[in-house]
């Protein structure tokens, strides 16, 4: 398992740093957010169609991972609350031929439906994807990737406090801590700018 996270790890953030990087060197704070139509090319289209379909892939697989704890704790919470409502307990069979029935609850239907709807709304109103995906990204940076593993760690080998490396493992989260406020910033700098020429269901392009 570490030596699988190690290698995944490292090989994302070298091609993140590639892409990162080489953009900047190249154009500097001109460098478009989408590398591949950016730069008003849409030839081959075919790299388009298949660089399209990677990040339709990759987002579903995320947004299932990252959604299934919120679905888990909403319908826990309305089955504790209203424990006599078949609507939100009751389970209706139905029958699949050549498989086993399949139970749907109704309050699971409609509450994951209308939470993909809004999302998607939301979504379709915010033009500017890229200073959105920034921010999420910045404000989940340091306590996801920084401050939590790093406390666990401690915790787990019971580092004494103001030894050696107990000291750098604190200096490494603040200064991520500093790197997660300036992208904060600088995302929410570019969000207002985009709110100037905000047109409601359009793309940057």
């Amino acid at each position: 398992m570490k030596k699988a996270t190690l290698l995944s790890v490292g090989v994302t953030t070298f091609f993140y740093m590639l892409c990162g990087c080489t953009g900047y060197a190249a154009f500097r704070d001109l460098s478009p957010g989408n590398l591949l139509i950016g730069f008003g090319f849409y030839n081959p289209f075919w790299l388009i169609d298949i660089a399209n379909a990677a990040i339709v892939i990759h987002l579903v697989g995320a947004y299932q991972v990252y959604c299934q704890p919120l679905f888990a704790f909403v319908e826990k919470m309305a089955s504790e609350k209203f424990p006599d409502s078949k609507f939100t307990t009751k389970d209706i069979k139905i029958s699949i031929p050549g498989f086993r029935p399949y139970n749907l609850n109704l309050f699971r239907l409609v509450w994951r439906t209308c939470f993909v709807m809004i999302t998607t709304l939301i979504s379709m109103l915010l033009p500017f994807f890229n200073d959105i995906f920034r921010l999420l990204g910045a404000l989940g940076f340091w306590p996801l990737t920084v401050y939590f593993p790093v406390e666990m760690y401690i915790s787990q080998k019971k580092m004494p406090k103001w030894s050696t490396t107990w000291l750098c493992l604190q200096v490494l989260s603040i200064a991520c801590l500093v790197i997660t406020i300036a992208a904060t910033a600088g995302s929410i700098a570019g969000i207002v700018l985009d709110l100037k020429s905000y047109t409601s269901f359009s793309t940057g392009y």
